[in-house]
């Protein structure tokens, strides 16, 4: 589960860190980024430096790393893998971005999340993995993280586990107070006002600003805001899909029918555990946390696809990520070779959904065994049914900005002022496009708007 986070305000803390490493001469990082024999190989390469043996260092943070490479070096036992875990998401990000521009200390193989692949794959500091044969892998994963994984026609990682979104919802709450499950974002707005005026200390969900989030429902309303072909960047936040979703989200901010308690504070578990934050929009890794972190839940939550515009079935990744090899490895053929058995091997991807993870490969989102498990916690409910079904509905055609670390790590002084003054998420999106139009230029890069 790559996507699990930390409080809002340590997160953004850290993203302001990570951002200005990341970014500040992100153009010529491969400057020092080529230090390893990263020359393109071929299948047959893998299959030879596996035979040889050697050592790797791999960078993760993923529950199942630690498993995953105790497997591997059993299957290999002539290769070394020497895992770190060098800190979550952003924290490892700076590591990583600082190594490159030292032009040295990079690992083999690194985990990186899908929101962050194209500021180190742009930068062409990750290996291009097509000439190795990954390219042909492609029918084995799901739609949406395939996509997050390749620019400009290259393949930069294989993608590990994915976060369809879905509409996560408190059933006793809803039955409790007669709400029919939405099924259109329409019948979102309405379950909310009738569950606001019938107990006003219970809300439809919690929102009190989230970069991720925003992204991903612009994502799924059809929004294209970021575009990226070499150093030309184009940004429109007030594109149809952005504004879709902003004036559909208004209508709950402006109308005070959200809880705008933090996600992932102590507060908003509660909330979820106690029935006044009665459903969220997420991503398909969420089943783990509820269980693990909001077991007074247990029994009352349900899953359905998340509401659409217009009722036919569509939806977007929120979070989730991959592997990579770095440009600085010295033996990118044995790289590749354990990041292709680590997200492409039954055993290893068997060990991943043991710890919680949700899957990104079709074998195993098709796998009767996980599809139609029953979840306790979910009342008995087969909710793998609805969560494959939503990763076969993801819209194509997402990309993220060259520099989105930096852009989510000023997403609360722009966008998230909407929220705290209950004013027009439009406003705060036409905040958010000019800050990124200038830092983009600033760094480089020829923005347009």
């Amino acid at each position: 589960m790559t996507f699990m986070r930390k409080s809002t305000a340590a997160r953004r803390a850290v993203f302001a860190v990570a951002a200005t490493a990341l970014t500040v001469g992100a153009l010529t990082a491969c400057s020092g980024g080529n230090a390893g024999g990263a020359a393109g190989g071929s299948a047959d390469d893998i299959e030879k430096a596996l035979e040889a043996g050697g050592e790797i260092t791999y960078w993760s943070w993923t529950p199942s790393a630690e498993a995953q490479v105790k497997a591997f070096e059993a299957k290999y036992p002539k290769v070394k893998v020497n895992y770190v875990n060098a800190g979550t998401n952003t924290e490892e990000y700076t590591k990583l971005q600082n190594a490159i521009k030292a032009g040295s200390g990079a690992p083999d193989v690194v985990q990186i999340e899908y929101y962050a692949f194209p500021q180190f794959a742009l930068s062409d500091s990750l290996v291009d993995l097509s000439s190795y044969g990954f390219a042909d892998l492609k029918d084995d994963y799901a739609t949406g993280p395939w996509g997050s994984v390749n620019f400009d026609g290259k393949l930069y990682g294989l993608p590990q586990d994915s976060g369809p979104m879905a509409l996560f919802y408190n059933k006793s709450v809803f039955d409790q107070y007669g709400i029919a499950v939405p099924t259109t974002w329409d019948e979102y707005v309405a379950a909310a006002e009738k569950l606001h005026a019938a107990d006003p200390t219970k809300y439809i969900t919690a929102d009190n600003g989230d970069s991720g989030f925003t992204t991903s429902m612009i994502w799924q309303a059809g929004g294209t805001p970021f575009k990226t072909s070499g150093t030309d960047v184009t940004i429109d936040l007030q594109d149809e899909g952005s504004k879709k979703f902003a004036d559909n989200w208004n209508r709950l901010i402006e109308g005070g029918l959200i809880s705008n308690t933090p996600s992932w504070s102590d507060e908003w578990f509660k909330g979820l555990g106690d029935g006044s934050i009665a459903s969220l929009v997420i991503g398909a890794w969420m089943p783990g946390v509820l269980e693990s972190s909001v077991k007074d839940g247990s029994g009352k939550w349900a899953v359905a696809p998340i509401p659409t515009y217009d009722g036919k079935a569509v939806t977007a990744e929120n979070g989730g990520g991959g592997q990579a090899v770095t440009k600085q490895s010295k033996n990118p053929a044995l790289a590749a070779g354990f990041l292709k058995w680590l997200n492409n091997d039954d055993e290893s991807l068997k060990i991943f959904a043991e710890s919680g993870g949700f899957p990104s490969t079709t074998a195993q989102l098709s796998d009767p065994a996980f599809v139609d498990k029953k979840s306790d916690y979910f009342g008995g409910q087969q909710i793998n049914q609805v969560l494959t079904q939503a990763s076969s509905e993801v819209r194509e055609g997402w990309s993220y900005l060259p520099f989105q670390v930096y852009a989510n790590s000023i997403y609360g002084d722009t966008v998230g002022q909407a929220y705290s003054k209950k004013s027009d998420l439009n406003a705060g999106l036409t905040a958010w496009q000019d800050q990124l139009v200038q830092y983009g230029n600033d760094q480089g890069f020829s923005v347009n708007k």
